[in-house]
């Protein structure tokens, strides 16, 4: 449901996947309205799909955006979105908020492939991704953030990224960039200078007995394993092209 207050828009989206007992997967549950439109589209075996459709501009200064998505055991999901969603300023200076809630069962499977998300100049947006699988659940994550339209200096973007694999915490990753962000953001230690930064999260059961090794990708991304049947893969890029590249060849590299 959307409601529209003093200090923005507050919207709200839900999806739930389910075994179809016909060897494909059902959509019970597919709610989402005002800017966070969903839509199903055309599926690939016994995966469905759906596509996150900005049915307006945003998120604005103030605005509350969530974002939920359940995939039950033998379900299998793939969701993605129809464009890049860009932050905007809005008329007042508070904060907005982009919150991602997503869970996977034991037995099923996620795919949350979204496209960029771009902090234009004057926007401030916080974005929170929490991930909750069953210890045989699989999870295939991107996130990749721009930092400001071409030839634009960004906006102020804050993001932390929580997955939990069977009750236990594999990954808790914060990230500040830019006007108001802790000092060294953009330097060595930091982006380096480049404009877009993503991760790559992806959980399979057989990890478990058999752990990814660490390695370096060129000279912009590193495949981290994690301390669970998981795996993380960051990198930055000049632009958003070069970082899906990056994010890419590394998913390949795991498959």
């Amino acid at each position: 449901m959307t409601t529209a207050t003093g200090g923005g828009v507050q919207a709200h989206a839900r999806i739930v996947a389910r075994e179809d007992g016909r060897g494909g997967t059902s959509l019970p549950v597919l709610d989402g309205d005002g800017p966070l439109a969903l839509r199903r589209t055309r599926g690939s075996g016994a995966e469905a799909r759906v596509m996150l459709v900005g049915a307006m501009s945003g998120p604005l200064g103030g605005d509350r955006f969530t974002v939920e998505a359940a995939v039950e055991s033998g379900a299998r999901l793939k969701v993605g979105s129809a464009a890049a969603t860009i932050a905007l300023p809005g008329q007042g200076k508070s904060e907005a908020r982009y919150d991602v809630r997503l869970s996977v069962a034991d037995g099923g499977e996620l795919r949350w492939l979204p496209e960029q998300l771009i902090s234009a100049r004057g926007s401030d947006l916080h974005v929170t991704t929490h991930v909750d699988i069953g210890a045989a659940g699989r999870l295939v994550l991107r996130e990749e953030q721009v930092l400001g339209r071409v030839g634009e200096e960004p906006g102020r973007l804050g993001s932390r990224i929580r997955v939990r694999v069977a009750g236990r915490v594999v990954l808790d990753q914060e990230l500040a960039c830019g006007p108001g962000a802790p000092g060294g953001w953009d330097g060595p230690a930091g982006l380096g200078g480049c404009r877009a930064v993503g991760q790559l999260v992806v959980v399979r059961p057989e990890f478990g007995a058999r752990p990814v090794a660490a390695r370096v990708l060129g000279e912009n991304a590193a495949v981290l394993p994690l301390a669970g049947p998981a795996v993380l893969v960051s990198a930055v890029a000049a632009d958003a092209l070069r970082l899906r590249g990056l994010l890419d060849e590394a998913l390949d590299a795991l498959a």
